[in-house]
């Protein structure tokens, strides 16, 4: 199922993505890279959903072929003939936890770095522009607006605390990055030290130097958490907590779905083999197309809830698992009515 769909996928994306390919002059072996990352991602995005439709697909073989009417009137019971399927599912479970947590980040960042750099045409991104973080347990930081091409941020502001008190605050109309020895150049710059009876103010047209945060700090991209292997994402999400960042909930959902993924196998292969194991007129037509229905509701519910975690305070673990709740009680409901 996973060959016969991603040469499909391949020749729809190329075929949309082609002009920007073409006119960004990008070399052929970076797009070829680029696809080769492509099937690996969208190979684990997808995997319980192929599983789901390739047990339908055999079971269904064995029903329209009375073979599973054979089995049971042998007196196999109905928990012995799901046995091959359970054991697989612990098999693919496996493989799809092992490609989730360490494999797939490594195509998700090749995947991701090509799409921002070649395919996105410069759009500007809403989570660059009133930016606030806590560098350290005293630094605060501020950017009314950061651009991620030229590296360059207006309204920077930096504030020191010792305890709850504030020590000196750090103001410049423009702060931009620069390469060539890594430090912060700063417009306008202005540093003023609160003392006990007066303040000292410190003001410059320009001023270089250097800071504890790195580039990545300040604006780390939306896809941040999808190319970090379950170590470095643990890490990296409580380090984002500390600092008060606004993607919480998109890093947490891309967390939570590195452990409900294998999960949903099982509870998709439950369902396959409820609904294919039954003879039908239909045959197995009737059970594919029931099964492509199963698979809509269930990627409309994966959709919709992961959205509203990043996109609102909504709960991460629960948009995560509540598809995996609700598919699981129909998988009970299903396999009870299929063993009888």
């Amino acid at each position: 199922m996973i060959l016969l769909f991603i040469p499909i996928a391949i020749t729809v994306n190329l075929a949309e993505k082609i002009d920007k390919i073409l006119a960004n002059k990008v070399p052929f072996g970076e797009v070829a890279l680029y696809y080769l990352d492509f099937s690996i991602y969208f190979a684990n995005l997808l995997f319980p959903l192929f599983l789901f439709l390739s047990v339908i697909w055999f079971t269904s073989k064995l029903a329209n072929n009375t073979e599973v009417i054979a089995f049971l009137s042998s007196g196999v019971s109905f928990w012995r003939f799901l046995r091959p399927y359970f054991i697989g599912g612990f098999i693919v479970a496996g493989f799809s936890l092992l490609m989730g947590m360490y494999l797939t980040p490594n195509a998700s960042k090749g995947f991701n770095e090509f799409t921002y750099k070649y395919l996105k045409g410069g759009s500007k991104d809403k989570d660059t522009q009133n930016l606030f973080r806590q560098i350290n347990d005293n630094d605060y930081i501020y950017v009314s607006n950061f651009d991620t091409k030229t590296n360059t941020g207006r309204d920077f502001s930096l504030e020191h605390f010792d305890g709850n008190e504030l020590k000196f605050k750090i103001k410049a109309d423009r702060i931009s990055f620069v390469p060539k020895d890594s430090t912060y150049r700063l417009i306008n710059y202005s540093k003023r030290i609160l003392g006990e009876t007066d303040d000292k103010i410190i003001s410059q047209r320009r001023k270089d130097t250097l800071f504890s945060f790195e580039l990545e700090d300040l604006t780390p991209p939306k896809y941040a958490a999808e190319i970090l292997n379950y170590t470095e994402l643990v890490k990296f999400i409580d380090k984002e907590e500390a600092r008060g960042s606004s993607n919480i909930g998109r890093y947490k959902v891309v967390q939570y779905k590195k452990w409900s993924l294998p999960v949903s196998v099982f509870i998709l292969t439950i369902i396959a083999v409820s609904v294919s194991s039954i003879k039908r007129r239909g045959g197995m037509g009737f059970n594919l197309a029931l099964g492509v229905f199963i698979a809509m509701i269930y990627v409309f519910f994966d959709k919709v809830f992961g959205v509203m975690a990043e996109q609102s305070d909504f709960s991460p673990a629960v948009a995560v698992w509540f598809p995996n709740v609700i598919f699981g009680i129909l998988a009970i409901y299903l396999l009870y009515n299929a063993k009888r």
